[in-house]
């Protein structure tokens, strides 16, 4: 099949894993999948963290089932893009422990605080279900079938991150200050979370023309700004200065100066050359490393174990 076909004007053809696809489409569904995949691990270490800061017992619980959730979410995106045939879930976790595979920028930064909770919980994965909730269109089935479970999880991590961004926002004036400086840091990279500008996206018009994104990134970045200026103005946030925001009365929307965004800073990111991706990505290598036992132990066993039959229930 070439691409023409796919590109048809009635619109992109959607795939499962039985037919017969371009291999340009092929690879570029893997790269979009398995970049979403390593965002979903590298997300959970961030989460990780989280768990250590919460101040009670249930914050705890609640940061780690939301760390079981995003993991489970890798997994599922792994195995739909190895359906593809391209690479395997092995190889995708080996680049992105040699730090070769890529994520999203959010995700390089570290956190030490749990007033950063709600910048990831609430903000980061508010613009995550933004993007998401397009992908349950995307061409490739698999991806599409596995946005419906990760999205209802997401909906639940967003009011979670929400819940918290509340309490905080109710506490003292030095932990609204907090809370507020946080938030002063973090509104820059929440914004360049959905992506450069459509005209410096490298993939971006192939994807939307095979129908594996439905909404450029600008397109996501306005519907974000719409829906989560009001929320944080709503929880007593102030937006900052910078990036400048205009509001368009006579259109009721918000819109980013996207040239006031440190596009250098996202790049050096992008290619995981920050110095933030040493740590994340050291991270990711060493609890690699230090499971590696157990892996070795199921080989094993399953080596051993090969071609048995098995064994009958007393």
């Amino acid at each position: 099949m070439d691409l023409d076909t796919v590109k048809a004007e009635a619109g992109p053809r959607r795939f499962s894993p039985k037919d017969d696809m371009p291999e340009e489409y092929r690879k570029a569904a893997t790269r979009m999948i398995q970049f979403h995949a390593n965002s979903e691990v590298m997300g959970g270490y961030l989460d990780k963290q989280f768990t250590r800061h919460a101040p009670s017992l249930d914050r705890k619980l609640a940061c780690t089932a939301k760390v079981q959730d995003e993991i489970g979410h890798a997994q599922l995106l792994y195995r739909a893009a190895e359906a593809l045939g391209v690479k395997t879930r092995e190889q995708m976790l080996d680049e992105l422990e040699s730090g070769e595979g890529k994520f999203l920028n959010c995700f390089h930064y570290p956190v030490d605080s749990w007033y950063e909770a709600p910048m990831i919980d609430f903000f980061v994965d508010g613009g995550a279900m933004r993007r998401q909730a397009t992908l349950k269109r995307t061409s490739w089935e698999p991806y599409a079938h596995a946005m419906d479970k990760v999205c209802f999880e997401e909906g639940f991590h967003v009011k979670h991150g929400e819940d918290i961004l509340r309490e905080l926002m109710s506490g003292s004036k030095a932990t609204r200050e907090r809370v507020q400086a946080e938030f002063d840091e973090w509104w820059p990279r929440i914004l360049q979370f959905f992506g450069p500008m459509n005209e410096e996206s490298t993939h971006n018009d192939f994807a939307q023309q095979v129908g594996l994104k439905t909404v450029s990134n600008s397109e996501l970045r306005q519907a974000f700004l719409n829906a989560y200026v009001p929320k944080a103005e709503k929880h007593g946030l102030e937006i900052p200065d910078e990036p400048r925001i205009v509001y368009h009365e006579d259109e009721g929307r918000y819109e980013v100066i996207e040239e006031d965004l440190d596009w250098d800073e996202f790049w050096t990111v992008a290619k995981n050359d920050y110095e933030g991706s040493y740590e994340q990505i050291g991270s990711r290598r060493r609890r690699q490393e230090a499971v590696s036992w157990v892996r070795s132990a199921m080989d094993s066993w399953e080596n051993a174990t090969a071609g048995a039959a098995p064994q009958a229930a007393d």
